[in-house]
Protein backbone atom coordinates (compact mmCIF):
# COMPACT_ATOMS: atom_id res chain seq x y z
CA UNK A 1 0.00 0.00 0.00
CA UNK A 2 2.89 2.33 0.73
CA UNK A 3 4.19 1.69 -2.77
CA UNK A 4 1.46 3.64 -4.53
CA UNK A 5 0.76 5.99 -1.63
CA UNK A 6 4.13 7.77 -1.81
CA UNK A 7 3.87 8.60 -5.55
CA UNK A 8 0.26 9.73 -5.07
CA UNK A 9 1.27 12.08 -2.26
CA UNK A 10 4.12 13.37 -4.43
CA UNK A 11 1.72 14.02 -7.36
CA UNK A 12 -0.73 15.87 -5.11
CA UNK A 13 2.10 17.94 -3.64
CA UNK A 14 3.37 18.74 -7.14
CA UNK A 15 -0.09 19.81 -8.31
CA UNK A 16 -0.60 21.92 -5.21
CA UNK A 17 2.82 23.49 -5.70
CA UNK A 18 1.96 24.37 -9.27
CA UNK A 19 -0.90 26.48 -7.99
CA UNK A 20 1.10 28.02 -5.13
CA UNK A 21 2.35 30.83 -7.34
CA UNK A 22 0.59 33.20 -9.70
CA UNK A 23 0.40 31.87 -13.27
CA UNK A 24 2.56 34.73 -14.60
CA UNK A 25 3.76 32.79 -17.64
CA UNK A 26 0.22 31.93 -18.72
CA UNK A 27 -0.99 35.46 -18.04
CA UNK A 28 1.88 36.86 -20.13
CA UNK A 29 0.99 34.45 -22.93
CA UNK A 30 -2.64 35.58 -22.74
CA UNK A 31 -1.57 39.24 -22.87
CA UNK A 32 0.66 38.47 -25.86
CA UNK A 33 -2.20 36.74 -27.65
CA UNK A 34 -4.47 39.71 -26.89
CA UNK A 35 -1.87 42.13 -28.25
CA UNK A 36 -1.48 40.04 -31.41
CA UNK A 37 -5.26 39.86 -31.89
CA UNK A 38 -5.54 43.63 -31.45
CA UNK A 39 -2.76 44.22 -33.98
CA UNK A 40 -4.62 41.98 -36.43
CA UNK A 41 -7.79 44.08 -36.03
CA UNK A 42 -9.81 41.87 -33.69
CA UNK A 43 -11.40 44.89 -32.01
CA UNK A 44 -13.24 45.57 -35.27
CA UNK A 45 -13.62 42.16 -36.87
CA UNK A 46 -14.07 39.86 -33.84
CA UNK A 47 -15.06 42.31 -31.13
CA UNK A 48 -17.11 39.90 -28.99
CA UNK A 49 -14.39 37.25 -28.78
CA UNK A 50 -11.69 39.89 -28.27
CA UNK A 51 -13.67 41.51 -25.46
CA UNK A 52 -14.25 38.08 -23.85
CA UNK A 53 -10.49 37.41 -23.96
CA UNK A 54 -9.80 40.73 -22.26
CA UNK A 55 -12.45 40.04 -19.63
CA UNK A 56 -10.96 36.59 -18.91
CA UNK A 57 -7.51 38.11 -18.45
CA UNK A 58 -8.97 40.69 -16.06
CA UNK A 59 -10.64 37.89 -14.09
CA UNK A 60 -7.28 36.12 -13.98
CA UNK A 61 -5.63 39.19 -12.51
CA UNK A 62 -8.46 39.57 -10.01
CA UNK A 63 -8.02 35.94 -8.96
CA UNK A 64 -4.29 36.53 -8.44
CA UNK A 65 -5.13 39.49 -6.23
CA UNK A 66 -7.28 37.13 -4.16
CA UNK A 67 -4.50 34.49 -4.15
CA UNK A 68 -6.69 32.00 -6.02
CA UNK A 69 -3.97 30.89 -8.39
CA UNK A 70 -5.81 27.87 -9.74
CA UNK A 71 -8.72 30.09 -10.84
CA UNK A 72 -6.24 32.64 -12.17
CA UNK A 73 -4.62 29.91 -14.27
CA UNK A 74 -7.99 28.80 -15.66
CA UNK A 75 -8.89 32.36 -16.64
CA UNK A 76 -5.45 33.00 -18.15
CA UNK A 77 -5.73 29.87 -20.30
CA UNK A 78 -9.27 30.86 -21.30
CA UNK A 79 -8.08 34.35 -22.20
CA UNK A 80 -5.25 33.04 -24.37
CA UNK A 81 -7.56 30.63 -26.19
CA UNK A 82 -10.17 33.32 -26.80
CA UNK A 83 -7.55 35.80 -28.02
CA UNK A 84 -6.17 33.24 -30.46
CA UNK A 85 -9.69 32.49 -31.63
CA UNK A 86 -10.32 36.24 -32.08
CA UNK A 87 -7.24 36.45 -34.29
CA UNK A 88 -8.53 33.57 -36.44
CA UNK A 89 -11.98 35.14 -36.66
CA UNK A 90 -10.36 38.43 -37.64
CA UNK A 91 -8.64 36.85 -40.60
CA UNK A 92 -11.92 35.28 -41.72
CA UNK A 93 -13.84 38.52 -41.11
CA UNK A 94 -11.38 40.58 -43.11
CA UNK A 95 -11.59 38.19 -46.04
CA UNK A 96 -15.39 38.27 -45.93
CA UNK A 97 -15.60 42.07 -45.73
CA UNK A 98 -13.01 42.43 -48.50
CA UNK A 99 -14.99 40.07 -50.76
CA UNK A 100 -18.20 41.95 -50.00
CA UNK A 101 -16.52 45.28 -50.79
CA UNK A 102 -15.10 43.89 -54.05
CA UNK A 103 -18.59 42.75 -55.12
CA UNK A 104 -20.02 46.16 -54.28
CA UNK A 105 -17.27 47.88 -56.32
CA UNK A 106 -18.36 45.81 -59.31
CA UNK A 107 -22.04 46.60 -58.71
CA UNK A 108 -21.45 50.34 -58.37
CA UNK A 109 -19.13 50.38 -61.39
CA UNK A 110 -21.82 48.59 -63.40
CA UNK A 111 -24.41 51.14 -62.30
CA UNK A 112 -22.06 53.96 -63.31
CA UNK A 113 -21.65 52.43 -66.77
CA UNK A 114 -25.45 52.07 -67.10
CA UNK A 115 -26.00 55.63 -65.89
CA UNK A 116 -23.51 57.06 -68.38
CA UNK A 117 -25.14 55.09 -71.19
CA UNK A 118 -28.60 56.34 -70.18
CA UNK A 119 -27.33 59.91 -69.93
CA UNK A 120 -25.87 59.62 -73.43
CA UNK A 121 -29.13 58.16 -74.75
CA UNK A 122 -31.07 60.99 -73.09
CA UNK A 123 -28.75 63.60 -74.64
CA UNK A 124 -29.21 62.06 -78.07
CA UNK A 125 -32.99 62.16 -77.49
CA UNK A 126 -32.56 65.89 -76.81
CA UNK A 127 -33.64 65.81 -73.20
CA UNK A 128 -33.03 69.32 -71.85
CA UNK A 129 -29.54 69.64 -70.33
CA UNK A 130 -30.92 71.27 -67.18
CA UNK A 131 -32.80 68.02 -66.39
CA UNK A 132 -29.65 65.91 -66.81
CA UNK A 133 -27.14 68.27 -65.14
CA UNK A 134 -27.66 67.15 -61.53
CA UNK A 135 -27.68 63.40 -62.27
CA UNK A 136 -24.58 63.80 -64.48
CA UNK A 137 -22.76 65.61 -61.63
CA UNK A 138 -23.82 62.87 -59.21
CA UNK A 139 -22.45 60.15 -61.50
CA UNK A 140 -19.13 61.98 -61.82
CA UNK A 141 -18.88 62.50 -58.04
CA UNK A 142 -19.73 58.87 -57.30
CA UNK A 143 -17.12 57.73 -59.85
CA UNK A 144 -14.45 59.70 -57.96
CA UNK A 145 -15.61 58.29 -54.63
CA UNK A 146 -15.36 54.74 -56.00
CA UNK A 147 -11.68 55.47 -56.64
CA UNK A 148 -11.35 56.59 -53.01
CA UNK A 149 -12.98 53.34 -51.88
CA UNK A 150 -10.55 51.35 -53.99
CA UNK A 151 -7.66 53.19 -52.35
CA UNK A 152 -9.13 52.31 -48.93
CA UNK A 153 -9.30 48.65 -49.96
CA UNK A 154 -5.68 48.74 -51.07
CA UNK A 155 -4.75 50.29 -47.70
CA UNK A 156 -6.51 47.48 -45.83
CA UNK A 157 -9.36 49.68 -44.56
CA UNK A 158 -11.96 47.10 -45.50
CA UNK A 159 -14.78 48.13 -43.18
CA UNK A 160 -14.55 51.81 -44.13
CA UNK A 161 -14.41 50.93 -47.83
CA UNK A 162 -17.38 48.58 -47.54
CA UNK A 163 -19.48 51.19 -45.76
CA UNK A 164 -18.58 53.87 -48.31
CA UNK A 165 -19.36 51.54 -51.20
CA UNK A 166 -22.75 50.59 -49.77
CA UNK A 167 -23.56 54.28 -49.47
CA UNK A 168 -22.40 54.88 -53.05
CA UNK A 169 -24.54 52.02 -54.31
CA UNK A 170 -27.61 53.54 -52.68
CA UNK A 171 -26.79 56.97 -54.09
CA UNK A 172 -26.19 55.48 -57.53
CA UNK A 173 -29.59 53.77 -57.48
CA UNK A 174 -31.25 57.10 -56.64
CA UNK A 175 -29.28 58.78 -59.42
CA UNK A 176 -30.43 56.14 -61.90
CA UNK A 177 -34.04 56.83 -60.90
CA UNK A 178 -33.44 60.57 -61.41
CA UNK A 179 -32.04 59.92 -64.90
CA UNK A 180 -35.09 57.79 -65.75
CA UNK A 181 -37.43 60.55 -64.57
CA UNK A 182 -35.53 63.17 -66.56
CA UNK A 183 -35.47 61.02 -69.70
CA UNK A 184 -39.14 60.07 -69.57
CA UNK A 185 -41.47 61.84 -72.04
CA UNK A 186 -42.83 65.21 -70.82
CA UNK A 187 -46.40 63.86 -70.44
CA UNK A 188 -45.17 61.02 -68.24
CA UNK A 189 -43.15 63.50 -66.13
CA UNK A 190 -46.25 65.62 -65.49
CA UNK A 191 -48.27 62.60 -64.33
CA UNK A 192 -45.67 61.70 -61.65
Amino acid sequence: MLRWFAPAVFAVALAAGACAEPPNKEMDQAQGALDAAKAAGAEQYASDEYRAAGDALKRSRDAVAQSDYRLALNHALDSRERAQNAARLTADGKAQVRAEADRTVLEVTGLIVQANARLETARKARVPRRLLAAPARDVATISEEVQNARAMLNAGKYLEARDLLQSLKSRMQKTMAAIERAASPPAARRRR
